[in-house]
């Protein structure tokens, strides 16, 4: 590696460093935060974290059979197809542990969910109100 690639890389861990959280970077920071959620909330912090990691994760392992059928030949056959049907079962059983960890009702979260696409979208799905969105229509 060059001199040049390593000062880039130093300054530019140096810059990162500046941009992140404390809690990003120290324990007991992170500790604190949790600490003051689950003192000044019904968050249940622990649960968030599992969930929030298990969904990105396990929407990974769904993507990642995806790109290998889309995109590298991988056959669309029934073992990939039982495959993608476990790796969802995954991903639901951490999204309901998500709504379980802010205390939320799934089926009032999904309803939520039909509420907002309804608004955004009405009756059929045009790609300039996806691209395009209302005031606070998140």
């Amino acid at each position: 590696m060059t001199q040049e690639v390593k000062d880039f890389f130093s300054t530019y861990s140096d810059f990162v460093a500046k941009v992140t959280s404390e809690p990003s970077m120290d324990l007991e920071a992170l500790k604190s935060s949790f600490d003051d959620i689950e003192d000044n909330s019904s968050i249940k912090t622990a649960r968030l974290l599992t969930a929030a990691l298990g969904l990105g994760s396990e929407t990974g392992e769904f993507v990642e059979i995806v790109k290998k059928m889309l995109l590298q030949g991988k056959p669309p056959s029934e073992d990939n197809i039982f495959h993608m049907k476990r790796e969802l079962g995954d991903i639901m059983w951490y999204w309901t542990t998500a709504c379980a960890s802010l205390d939320l009702d799934p089926f009032e979260v999904i309803s939520e969910n039909q509420k907002k696409l309804e608004a955004r979208y009405g009756e059929k799905f045009e790609i300039n109100r996806s691209e395009v969105r209302k005031e606070g229509d998140l």
